[in-house]
């Protein structure tokens, strides 16, 4: 499965537009200094200490916005 990775700063800029609000990522611990990632169908995923953990999903045109904000693309 291809993802782009990024801090959970960048993802609370991102998701302004769109999915879950910044306080539900904040209530599944979501924080800046977060490493979480998102797939090519949205699907947000956490980095927890041994595992990754899916906490939620983009909506709308979402891969412009994570892309744009990251300057990455799918890998």
């Amino acid at each position: 499965m291809l993802f782009i990775e990024m801090s959970g700063k960048t993802l609370l800029r991102i998701v302004e537009d769109g999915g879950p609000t910044v306080e539900e990522l904040a209530d599944v611990g979501v924080v800046d200094e977060s490493v979480v990632r998102i797939n090519r169908q949205g699907d947000i995923e956490l980095r927890r200490f041994d595992r990754w953990d899916v906490i939620g999903g983009l909506i709308g045109d979402f891969e412009l916005r994570v892309k744009e904000e990251t300057g990455l693309d799918w890998a």
